[in-house]
């Protein structure tokens, strides 16, 4: 498979929002609005339609369920753990920790289930949305937790507060009660969802700076190296552990290298924390996905 070739229209969307917002009239004033409009409307309508899209079938899938949700809880402690990192945490500034670490463990919901499709077919893509489901919420909590914490805003009223955390969890309980998008109305999710993927990728472009990268290097380095080197490592031992069959053990080690989330940035920046920096990071795991997704399904499987 060539995952440059999977990976490039995002990449390309972020390229193509940095240059239009350096070169043309479409500046920040332009983007700063649409940020509002991914993070309030779009994203939680992607994230509902992927959840309620697809059944979840909770007693077939256990193994992958438990290996998912522990390799999830790695990944946030390994994230959470930096700044205690030898030689590196004394070098990591506790605000861009706060507002970064989500990088290290979210993941891109589209390029998963775009790469689930093409290694496993129809059974493939029944296995990520019962990883995207059940992660999702784990993962949010996990992104908005330090955010709140460190800026005193109330982790409770955060998370209430939380579009993506509401959208969530109504997506889970929707699925779960066995309600699905009416056919009729499916075109118009699907759109929605679109336009998501399209402006939260080239917002996260407009809003990037590639000098905060250098100003916390050693940060930059931990969180994707988490992200793109550890999370596929404690996959692979998980796969065993579970005993997962080859399909499921194919799943979650795509899972566990895929490029960070998009929403990464749209997050960092409505929660008042460095989105160019979250952004420059965004670009970098994108990038790197090229490299983690052939050691994950290659050398580990």
């Amino acid at each position: 498979m060539n995952y440059a070739q999977l990976l490039f229209p995002d990449f390309s969307l972020i390229l193509c929002g940095y240059l239009v917002c350096r070169y043309t009239a479409l500046d920040r004033s332009v983007w700063e609005p649409v940020e509002g409009l991914v993070y309030y409307f779009l994203f939680p309508v992607l994230l509902f339609q992927s959840i309620v899209r697809n059944p979840l079938d909770l007693a077939a899938t256990s193994g992958l369920i438990g290996a998912g949700l522990l390799m999830g809880v790695a990944g946030i402690a390994l994230a959470y753990s930096v700044p205690w990192w030898p030689w590196i945490g004394r070098h990591v500034d506790a605000r861009e920790h706060a507002g970064a670490a989500q990088v290290a463990f979210r993941f891109n919901s589209f390029i998963a289930l775009a790469l689930a499709e093409r290694l496993a077919g129809g059974p493939g893509l029944a296995l990520i949305a019962v990883l995207i489901g059940v992660s999702v919420p784990l993962y949010n909590v996990a992104a908005v937790w330090p955010m709140a914490r460190h800026a005193n805003t109330g982790f409770l009223r955060a998370l209430l507060r939380n579009p993506l955390i509401i959208a969530t969890l109504l997506g889970l309980a929707a699925n779960l009660a066995g309600l699905r998008i009416p056919v009729w109305l499916e075109p118009t999710f699907g759109r929605i969802g679109g336009a998501s993927l399209a402006l939260g990728l080239m917002a996260a472009g407009a809003g990037m700076q590639l000098g905060p990268l250098g100003r916390a290097k050693a940060l930059a380095f931990a969180l994707l190296s988490i992200r793109h080197l550890l999370i596929p490592l404690t996959a692979f031992g998980l796969a065993r552990l579970f005993r997962l069959d080859p399909v499921q053990t194919t799943v979650l080690l795509a899972f566990s290298a895929l490029p960070t989330a998009s929403s990464c940035y749209v997050l960092a920046a409505r929660m008042g924390y460095n989105g160019p920096y979250v952004a420059g990071m965004v670009t970098l795991s994108t990038v790197l996905g090229v490299a983690s997704l052939p050691f994950a399904l290659g050398l580990l499987r």
